[in-house]
C-alpha cells in the first residue's frame, strides 16, 4: 500500500542531469547492445514482493531469444530508488531497464536520462491508457512503456446511507449530492458526509477536467496556465462546493491519511485511490469495528453527465540513455509488460497499461468498478518546468486558499496560474 501512496504523489525533486545522446528513436542504434551478454534490471520490491513469477518469465523469454545472457535483478524501495538512480546516472555503470512512478517520469524525460523508444516494438502501445501514454511521452518522442496503473473510485459506508434511505451507489451526480445531504442533515456538522482533503488536488483537478477545463495547455510548443478559465472555475467552484457543504475536518489537510481518517467512522464517504477503502476497513485501521464487509466502492459520477476523469497512478519502464544494451532492454520489457504480464498483473489486482485488457475486467463484477473509472482519466501537463510547480505546491497552495475561503476561487486560480506561468516552460 505504501508504493501506492508514493507512486502518485508527484515528480522527485532533483534530477541529475544527463547529457542526451543521439541515435535512433528504437534505441537500437549500432551501439544499442543488440548483441549484449549481460543485462540489469531495476524493479522496485513491490515485483519482488508480488509477482516474482513474471519477472521469471520475461528472464526466459530474453534469454530464449538470447542464449547465454545474464540477467541481474536489484530491487529498491520507493522513498531510496531516485537517489540511487541519481548517483549511478553519472557513471557508466547505469542499469538497462529502470522502473518508474509515472509522475516521476517527466523530470528524466527533461533532463535526457532515458533513451526514446520505437512504440511499435511493444504489444499494445496502440491501446495504452491516454493518461499512462502521456507520462512517457515528451516532445513527441515516447521514452517509455507504462507498466500497471491504479486509478480512484468512490467509496462509501453502506450503513450511513442506509440510514437515510439509500440502499444503491449512485448512477448521476444529482443521486449522490442528495445522499449526501441527507446524512449531512441527519449526522450534523461534527461529521464528513464526504471526507474530501482540501489538499488532494488529484480530486480537485478531477472536477476541472469534468468541466472541459486543464491545469495548462499547450500552443506552439509553449504551455500557459489554464485554471483561470471559466471552465477550470466552473470545475474548482464546484470543489469548493463539496468541501463547504460535506467535509468537516480540517480544511488544511492534505489526502495522505485520508484512509486513517476513514477508518475513524467520522465520514460516509471518500474519493481517491481503490485500494483505500479497503486499507480503512483492515482491523489496525478500522476504529469503529463495522467497516469490514461494508464499504462499497463506485464509479464516480461527475457533474458534466459523464463519469468522473481520473488521474492514473501506476509505474512505467524506462532504458536509461546510458544503458549499453538498450535493444535487448526493450525487449525484456516487452516481455514483461506484454499480454502474458498484463494477465498476471491483472489477476494481482492492478489495472492493465492497456484499454483491450480493461475492457476484459469490466465484465467482472469483482473489478468492473475499478476499471470502468478507469477509462475517463487525465495526467498532469508534461511540461518541461512541471516538476518546478509540483515542487512548490502550487495547486495545493491555491486549493487551500479555496477551502478555507482566504481567497476567491477566481483569485486564488488567476494567482496559481501566475506562479504557474513562472516556471512552466522552463528546464
Amino acid at each position: 500500500m505504501k508504493r501506492k501512496l508514493i507512486a502518485a504523489i508527484g515528480i522527485a525533486g532533483m534530477v541529475v542531469t544527463v547529457a542526451a545522446c543521439g541515435g535512433s528513436d528504437s534505441g537500437s542504434s549500432d551501439n544499442s547492445g543488440a548483441d549484449a551478454k549481460e543485462l540489469t534490471v531495476w524493479l522496485t520490491v513491490d515485483a519482488q514482493n508480488n509477482w516474482p513469477q513474471l519477472v521469471k518469465a520475461a528472464d526466459a523469454a530474453v534469454q530464449k531469444k538470447h542464449p547465454g545472457i545474464k540477467i541481474n535483478h536489484e530491487y529498491y524501495g520507493w522513498p531510496d530508488k531516485n537517489t540511487k538512480l541519481d548517483a549511478v546516472l553519472a557513471t557508466d555503470k547505469a542499469p538497462d531497464v529502470v522502473e518508474m512512478g509515472n509522475t516521476e517520469m517527466l523530470g528524466y524525460m527533461v533532463k535526457g536520462a532515458f533513451a526514446p523508444l520505437d512504440t511499435s516494438k511493444f504489444t499494445n502501445s496502440s491501446a495504452w491508457l491516454d493518461g499512462l501514454k502521456a507520462s512517457v511521452t515528451y516532445d513527441g518522442k515516447t521514452y517509455g512503456v507504462p507498466y500497471y496503473a491504479g486509478g480512484r473510485v468512490g467509496n462509501w459506508r453502506k450503513d450511513v446511507f442506509a440510514s437515510v434511505g439509500v440502499k444503491s451507489t449512485p448512477k448521476t451526480y444529482a443521486e449522490l449530492t442528495a445522499a449526501l445531504d441527507k446524512v449531512q442533515k441527519k449526522e450534523g456538522d461534527k461529521f464528513s458526509a464526504w471526507y474530501q482533503p482540501t489538499r488532494d488536488w488529484y480530486a480537485a483537478m478531477s472536477f476541472v477536467y469534468d468541466a472541459g477545463g486543464s491545469i495548462a495547455v499547450e500552443s506552439g510548443g509553449q504551455w500557459k496556465a489554464n485554471l483561470s478559465s471559466p471552465e477550470s472555475v466552473k470545475g474548482l467552484t464546484e470543489f469548493k462546493n463539496v468541501v463547504d457543504k460535506y467535509m468537516h475536518g480540517d480544511k488544511t489537510k492534505d489526502e495522505s491519511d485520508r484512509y486513517i481518517v476513514y477508518g475513524q467512522g467520522k465520514s460516509g464517504m471518500i474519493f481517491g485511490a481503490a485500494w483505500e477503502g479497503a486499507t480503512s476497513a483492515d482491523p489496525k485501521n478500522d476504529k469503529t469495528g463495522k467497516l469490514k464487509d461494508n464499504l462499497e466502492n463506485f464509479v464516480m459520477p461527475g457533474p458534466s453527465g459523464k463519469n468522473m476523469p481520473v488521474f492514473l497512478g501506476g509505474s512505467d519502464l524506462a532504458v536509461p540513455v546510458k544503458s549499453k544494451a538498450q535493444a535487448v532492454a526493450a525487449e525484456w520489457i516487452n516481455a514483461f509488460t506484454g499480454p502474458s504480464g498484463q494477465k498476471g498483473l491483472m489477476a494481482k489486482g492492478n489495472l492493465p497499461n492497456n484499454k483491450t485488457d480493461l475492457a476484459t475486467l469490466k465484465n467482472d463484477p469483482a473489478t468492473a468498478v475499478p476499471a470502468t473509472a478507469a477509462e475517463s482519466n487525465w495526467f498532469v501537463p508534461m511540461a518541461p518546468g512541471w516538476g518546478q510547480v509540483e515542487k512548490a505546491q502550487v495547486l495545493q497552495t491555491m486549493l487551500q486558499n479555496i477551502g478555507t475561503g482566504k481567497k476567491s476561487v477566481e483569485a486564488a486560480a488567476k494567482d496559481a496560474d501566475a506562479a504557474i506561468d513562472k516556471v512552466i516552460n522552463t528546464k
